[in-house]
Order: structure tokens, then C-alpha cells, then sequence
């Protein structure tokens, strides 16, 4: 807005000046005959005023300039600041992402254990691959969590155990293992959305999936 103003008067004085300039010398040229004689030159009145008026625009000029320097300097510390709060909201939202997937391995540890902890391991990856596929599945629930907790669907949800399992941590590190290869595609059952003691599907260890 100052810049802005500063370039209105500054254009006000430049036209002012003009005019003034004009009118002084047609004025002199009018009421001294003898100013052809001296070949045009300002009288000492002249002189002074366009001396005023030169330093009145350098002036000008350099408070326009030093605006402008405010102003890009202001304009860079507020991008400095937006990119800034952006890198504060990425970091925040990798993490929030990382503790979610977190905690979602926990849980899905836990399920293995209760379900397959007395199972090879690569039983254990089966059963959390069963989860992940039924989360991929578009029929089921859209989350580990939701998977886990659909009611009437896995026993230790169900009976209280998982949570017991989960909250004290007692699940293994074989199954903390088993859980993070199925949530990175480790899938031994060919997207299989079940398991059992059945006798059919695929079997690995004491486990039918299908």
C-alpha cells in the first residue's frame, strides 16, 4: 500500500513539476525581452528549482527502492514460514503414519500368536496374510483393526484373550516377525480369506486356508 502511495505522489510531483517548469519559463520569457539574447540559459530561480526537483526524484526513487526491498524481504520470510509449518505438518503426518502402523503390527502379532503361535512360521505368516487379504478383499471391513474385531469372526477377539495378549505385550517376536512380512505381501495361501481345522485348502502346519 505505501509503495503504491509513493508512486501516485510520485507521479503527482513529476506532473506538478512539468507544469511549473513551463509556466516559470514562459512566464521569464515573456517579461525579460533580452532572454533570447542569453541563449535560453535558466535564470538563478530556474536553477534552484530544478535542483530541488532532481534530489525531490532521487529521493523518491531510492524510497520506492527501499520499499520494494521490505517488501521481498517480507514476502521471503513468509514463505520461509509456510514452507516451514508445511514440513512440521508432513513430519506429523509420517509419523502419526508410522505409529498407526504400529500399532497395527502389534495387533496383528497378537491375532497370530493366539491363532498360530504353536505353528511353523510360515503358518503364522498365512494367518496374518488371511487378515490382510480380507482387508483387501472389498467384502470385508477395510482395516486390520476392523478385520480383527469384525464380530463373530476370529475366537481370541471374541473371547478377550487377544486383548489380554496385546495389552501385556506376550505375544513373540516370531509373530512380530510373521506380522510385518504379511503387511508387506508375504502371502503363502494365494489370498485364501479363511482358515480352520477343516480338511481342505491349503494346508500348512495344523491349519486349512481357504
Amino acid at each position: 500500500m505505501n509503495l503504491m502511495r509513493t508512486k501516485r505522489l510520485f507521479c503527482a510531483a513529476a506532473v506538478m513539476t512539468a507544469c511549473t517548469l513551463y509556466t516559470a519559463g514562459f512566464t521569464s520569457y515573456a517579461m525579460s525581452p533580452d532572454q533570447g539574447r542569453d541563449g535560453g540559459m535558466l535564470t538563478g530561480d530556474e536553477s534552484v528549482l530544478t535542483d530541488e526537483i532532481a534530489q525531490a526524484m532521487t529521493a523518491s526513487a531510492r524510497q520506492i527502492a527501499e520499499e520494494k526491498k521490505i517488501q521481498r524481504k517480507e514476502e521471503l520470510k513468509a514463505q520461509a514460514e509456510a514452507e516451514r509449518q508445511a514440513e512440521e505438518a508432513r513430519k506429523a503426518a509420517e509419523e502419526a503414519a508410522r505409529q498407526a502402523r504400529e500399532a497395527d503390527q502389534r495387533l496383528l502379532a497378537a491375532l497370530i500368536f493366539c491363532e498360530a503361535g504353536n505353528q511353523p512360521y510360515e503358518g503364522q505368516v498365512a494367518v496374518g496374510a488371511v487378515v490382510l487379504n480380507r482387508v483387501n478383499s472389498g467384502v470385508y471391513p477395510g482395516s486390520i483393526r476392523e478385520v480383527i474385531y469384525q464380530s463373530g469372526q476370529f475366537g481370541p477377539a471374541m473371547t478377550g484373550w487377544l486383548d489380554q495378549v496385546l495389552a501385556n505385550g506376550s505375544y513373540t517376536q516370531t509373530a512380530m516377525q510373521a506380522a510385518a512380512d504379511a503387511m508387506a505381501g508375504s502371502d503363502p495361501v494365494e489370498g485364501c480369506l479363511s482358515f480352520g481345522n477343516g480338511n481342505y485348502g491349503i494346508r500348512i502346519g495344523a491349519h486349512y486356508f481357504h
